[in-house]
């Protein structure tokens, strides 16, 4: 297991994903590791975390959600494949490859039993591992994604929005202006919109690019557009938390038929949110997983002094 340690208490592990590509994980709290915990994967006695970004997303965008959990949780962070600094291979991008990289996750790092936090694309990936390998998963917490398939028309309107970004932006400045004030799916405006798309630009010879390749972005998304996950939802046995901006994409009363559906399903909505829920509310999203945790996740037994 290869491990890259930086000056801002950030440390890096290598993944082998499926198919052989390498994924990055991300620890954005080293320093906050138990006294005495060794840097091995599996050696900290505190219950895992994995954190899984959504479609547009990067592991970066999950840093303070770490580095709050980290007093108590080890939190890693996963650059899925195409995204961050994992690699980029031309295929595959369907749910399969996804959940696949998110068990080698697990495993390699030695999180399970593993609350898994997935943000859009992110919570599909936590809610398909719960089902498909309920060993590895102790909870889950689903932030604002469906479970009804997104049909024709909502894949053509999305591939239309990423063909209207005005690429390259000449500086990231233009780029947080474009997505959080000039975009047209920016509605309202929120600065907030603007920084997140700001975090997977990359500058290049001709100006910034976001670190992902679209058309990987459109593939990923298939099986949204013709499936439904009502059945899978169904499976996850552990404790599962659905949180929704109420301005998000993820409606209330689908929502609500989300945790009846799960067999141990729990609600939260957070106010003054849209789909970017951790970062348009931190604090009240923090709040909301922290006492879902305190409630589910069992934390290991410390010793007495004699």
């Amino acid at each position: 297991m290869k491990q890259y340690v930086d000056h801002h208490t950030t440390r890096r592990f290598e993944v082998t994903g499926a198919g052989g590509i390498r994924l990055a994980a991300w620890d954005y709290a080293a320093a906050t590791a138990v006294a005495g915990a060794a840097a091995e994967p599996g050696a900290d006695a505190r219950p895992g975390v994995l954190l899984l970004h959504g479609l547009l997303g990067r592991a970066s965008h999950w840093a303070a959600t770490a580095r709050r959990l980290a007093p108590r949780y080890r939190a890693l962070a996963l650059d899925q494949r195409g995204h961050g600094r994992s690699e980029r291979p031309e295929g595959p991008y369907g749910t399969e490859a996804y959940l696949a990289d998110a068990v080698a996750a697990v495993e390699q790092l030695g999180l399970a039993p593993v609350t898994v936090i997935g943000h859009s694309m992110g919570a599909l990936t936590a809610w398909q591992l719960a089902a498909h390998r309920p060993d590895l998963v102790a909870a889950v917490v689903i932030c604002d994604m469906r479970a009804a398939a997104l049909g024709e028309a909502g894949q053509r309107e999305w591939e239309d929005w990423t063909r209207s970004w005005p690429l390259p932006f000449a500086t990231l400045g233009d780029a947080r202006r474009w997505f959080g004030e000039l975009d047209p799916w920016a509605n309202p405006p929120n600065p907030v919109r603007g920084d997140f798309f700001a975090e997977v630009m990359v500058e290049g010879d001709d100006g910034w690019r976001p670190q992902y390749a679209p058309r990987h972005l459109l593939r990923s998304r298939d099986p949204w557009i013709r499936d439904a996950h009502w059945d899978e939802l169904a499976g996850v046995g552990c404790p599962a938390l659905v949180v929704r901006g109420l301005g998000g994409e993820l409606g209330r009363a689908e929502a609500q038929e989300m945790v009846r559906v799960l067999p141990r399903g729990r609600y939260a909505e957070i106010p003054d949110a849209g789909h970017l829920v951790p970062w348009d509310q931190p604090e009240a999203w923090c709040d909301t997983v922290e006492r879902f945790l305190r409630e589910v996740v069992r934390e290991p037994q410390r010793a007495t002094p004699a």
